[in-house]
């Protein structure tokens, strides 16, 4: 038998596993010592090119209908997995890292200080720099952990958690920590132009993780990132609704714009050095 991957969602794992049994290919699931991650082997391994493809397109598209649909072809499998409660504390920190938890914390740390101390005065510290306040660098991206309501921050928290625990597990706190600083600055100077010093959130550099993410899933699979195409589209309707003002609501357009760009030009230029490296 040979190892052919790693798979960090055992459900998922098994929708690949019952889809190659629809094709003829023997895969087995096994635990590692990781909880909820798990090891895809293979029997033959004079099909491991053709498995490889296929785990290629499953990483684009792991909710496709055709792989629910082999499930319910295959029915049980036999085998017996014991699935771990991703809802517990040790689960959450061996999906994430050091510094997707970090950022969490001070996110939510802030909210709590601006709902203690009120928002003007905690933005009198941390908001985007005037005048000679430019000399006072954290401003230049402080704004990020700013957040005016709990579904702002529950949103934006959310996103952070499911896209950068993925770059930082698999590409490394140094590579998140990166898109974090550069989006952060830039995204934060693109809405300054609009709004002065009055926003916050932790958007800008979500909707740059999410084109980041996207676009890595889709040139670089096997790096083992990726966002589902239904987001993607999310986003973008988000986007629409924020430019025509459709329901009236306060939303970071030109931060979730530049976001976008700054997450794709990022993309590109690690996906396309790594390869022609």
């Amino acid at each position: 038998m040979i190892h052919v991957t790693s798979i960090s969602n055992p459900r998922l794992a098994q929708a690949f596993i019952d889809y190659m049994a629809t094709q003829g290919i023997h895969l087995t699931m096994r635990p590692t010592h990781e909880p909820a991650l798990v090891e895809l082997w293979l029997e033959d391994e004079s099909r491991l090119g053709f498995v490889e493809q296929e785990l290629n397109q499953f990483s684009r598209d792991p909710l496709n209908e055709r792989y629910q649909a082999a499930s319910w072809q295959a029915g049980k499998s036999g085998y017996s997995f014991k699935y771990h409660n991703s809802l517990n504390l040790s689960t959450l920190k061996s999906q994430s890292g050091p510094l997707t938890i970090s950022v969490t914390a001070l996110c939510i740390l802030v909210y709590l200080w601006m709902q203690v101390a009120g928002d003007s005065n905690v933005m009198r510290w941390l908001a985007w720099p005037n005048g000679e306040q430019y000399l006072e660098l954290w401003r230049w991206v402080s704004p990020a952990l700013l957040h005016f309501s709990l579904t702002h921050l529950l949103f934006n928290l959310a996103l952070w958690w499911y896209l950068g625990s993925q770059v930082e597990r698999n590409m490394g706190a140094g590579k998140l920590f990166e898109i974090t600083i550069v989006s952060a600055v830039f995204t934060d100077w693109a809405q300054s132009l609009f709004s002065g010093s009055h926003f916050g959130g932790l958007s800008g550099v979500v909707y740059a993780l999410i084109s980041y993410v996207w676009l890595t899933g889709e040139i670089s699979p096997k790096r083992g990132i990726s966002v589902p195409r239904g987001l993607i589209a999310i986003s973008v309707i988000w986007l629409l609704v924020g430019y025509f003002d459709m329901f009236s609501l306060n939303i970071a357009n030109a931060a979730h714009f530049s976001g976008l760009i700054i997450g794709l030009l990022m993309g590109l230029w690690d996906n396309l050095r790594k390869q022609k490296n």
